[in-house]
């Protein structure tokens, strides 16, 4: 039986070929019968050619090994550490790749490339395709012989020429401002409830616009009540019955710009007339969620089945999934663990001026190298720091903003379109996925441009998450970070681009990307004292990024 909470797969009418295809020791999967393209997650359509004459295939069982990250933190019933999560090009259709386990191997001796054939393991009603290196010489000379890995569907350098053009050159960004910014106290176990966190955070947004409650007419959130645990409060529902703001408009759901999406949407329904002061919020209680959850008082979240196609490999992490970006970036442009190490250097430089920082001692390149691993490439110092606390903002109509009690800060653009498949493991190879295309986006939408920037926020829930939107934003070329960080002075607060002024999500706390827009407006405003970069008029923040995500530009008002 089941080994208690390791997760399997959910067995739906979509989904049980595949997961039981073991039971013969054939992997199946789903193909257009049009194009010969393979589909996974099995869809009712062809994402190629959008044919709906579809089959199941009989496959060879064979892949390209096209990512791994050996995992050393997390372990679950009938997993424990360490063991490989990968990701597997399937030979038939390398456009195809499938996240799976390596065994019978030493992790030392993966090379990507490399070939691996299914071998499944039965659990219960389900067989998980596991795969195991060929042996070299296996059929034939070269039969075991390491392949070119898969090339994305658009370069990373390309993103920009499948941009949509402007609909129309009247630009909603233009009939708004960001004119309030809160934020509670941000702790490790505050062992408060969390809905009080998201009241402070907004009552100070509200203040420090000048308004009152009563002018808010707008609520919007990320991820909104329908996600339990420690990622929020209850949403719009649980904060309109605190505050009895009764909303003209409201938004909350995970299906936006990423993190700060919240934002974004709010922009819009001012700038449609729906709404004149709206405010947003993000709340986090990780910290305490989790030791409440080590004294038996919550319940952990999930259960024994699941709709993730990563989770039944013990890839309960984003970090597994970025990891192995991370190590193709490596492999494809001469990165190292060194060039991740200064962008935790440069965040922990900055945190160390801010006093709401949750970390703030001094961190030296040594002490990044010698951190335990958590998934290879990751050490400590490369994951964001799971805290309590909230953060708000208000998006107010442009022709309110300037008579509100703090100078207003403009938008210039914002940057939203998705470019690639949006499943983590089917997207892009060498860059965080859903980044390339939001970056490009953002630049069709103004005549500014890079060296414009005084000042970047970018997401950085992991390191590699921040380099991958240094170079989509083309603050250096696709594969040049490793220069462009080399020593950490362009990044500091002195160079070209200070990033992450207030220490970042590696420092400053993880409040998934609110903290970020909350920094570049303190920035703009000239408000962040010791850790002010001089003269500060353009800052970009991004959030998200796997999940759909979400990038601004703003300025000073002139």
């Amino acid at each position: 039986m089941n080994a208690p909470g390791r997760p399997l797969p959910a067995l739906t009418l979509d989904n049980e070929f595949f997961w039981t295809a073991g039971a013969d020791g054939v992997l199946r999967m789903q193909q257009c019968r049009d194009c010969a393209g393979l589909i996974h997650p099995p869809q009712p359509v062809c994402r190629h050619c959008r044919s709906q004459n579809l089959a199941v295939r009989d496959l060879s069982g064979r892949a390209t090994l096209a990512g791994f990250t050996v995992n050393h933190r997390f372990s679950l019933p009938g997993m424990p550490a360490p063991y490989v999560v990968a990701q597997v090009a399937i030979n038939e259709d390398p456009r195809v790749r499938l996240t799976t386990n390596i065994i019978d191997c030493d992790p030392d001796g993966l090379e990507l490339g490399q070939q691996v054939e299914v071998a499944f393991e039965n659990i219960d009603d389900v067989w998980l395709p596991l795969f195991r290196p060929v042996p070299a010489g296996a059929d034939g000379p070269a039969g075991a012989a390491p392949k070119p890995l898969p090339e994305d569907e658009i370069a990373p350098e390309d993103f920009a020429r499948h941009v949509r053009p402007m609909v129309t050159t009247e630009k909603f960004e233009d009939k708004v401002a960001l004119t309030g910014i809160g934020m509670s106290t941000l702790g490790r176990r505050q062992l408060v409830p969390p809905l009080s966190l998201t009241v402070a955070a907004c009552n100070a947004a509200i203040a420090d616009a000048g308004l009152s409650i009563d002018d808010i007419d707008g609520l919007s959130t990320y991820p909104g009540g329908g996600l339990p645990g420690p990622f929020g409060e209850g949403g719009v529902t649980a904060l309109e019955a605190a505050l009895g703001v009764r909303p003209t408009w409201h938004n909350g759901g995970m299906e936006t710009f990423g993190p700060g999406g919240s934002v974004i949407a709010a922009m819009l329904a001012v700038a449609t007339g729906l709404a004149r002061h709206v405010l947003c919020f993000r709340t986090l209680w990780e910290a305490t969620y989790n030791e409440l959850m080590k004294q038996g008082k919550v319940a952990p979240l999930g259960g024994a089945r699941t709709a993730s196609w990563q989770m039944p490999f013990g890839a309960i992490s984003a970090a597994h999934t970025l990891a192995q970006n991370a190590q193709r970036h490596f492999h494809r442009y001469g990165t190292t663990r060194e060039t991740l190490g200064w962008i935790a250097l440069n965040q922990r430089a900055n945190a160390a001026l801010n006093p709401t920082a949750i970390y703030r001692d001094p961190l030296t390149m040594d002490d990044y190298l010698s951190a335990r691993m958590i998934t290879t490439p990751f050490g400590l110092y490369d994951c964001d720091v799971p805290c309590d606390g909230a953060v708000a903002v208000i998006v107010s109509a442009a022709d309110a903003a300037r008579d509100l009690a703090k100078p207003p800060v403009l938008v210039e653009a914002v940057g939203t379109q998705i470019l690639e498949p949006i499943d983590w493991d089917q997207s892009t190879l060498t860059h965080e996925p859903q980044v390339l295309g939001q970056a490009a986006h953002l630049w069709s939408r103004t005549t500014l441009r890079p060296a414009d920037v005084d000042v970047a926020e970018l997401y950085d829930g992991f390191s590699f998450n921040c380099l991958s939107w240094i170079e989509a934003l083309g603050f250096c070329g696709i594969g040049e970070a490793k220069s462009f960080l080399d020593g950490g002075a362009n990044i500091a607060r002195d160079g070209v681009l200070p990033l992450n002024t207030h220490g970042g999500q590696l420092s400053h706390g993880r409040t998934h990307g609110m903290g970020l827009i909350h920094e570049a407006v303190t920035q703009l405003r000239g408000e962040a004292g010791a850790r002010q970069v001089s003269g500060a008029r353009v800052a970009v923040t991004s959030s998200g990024g796997l999940t759909p995500s979400g990038v601004m530009l703003l300025r000073a008002d002139s």
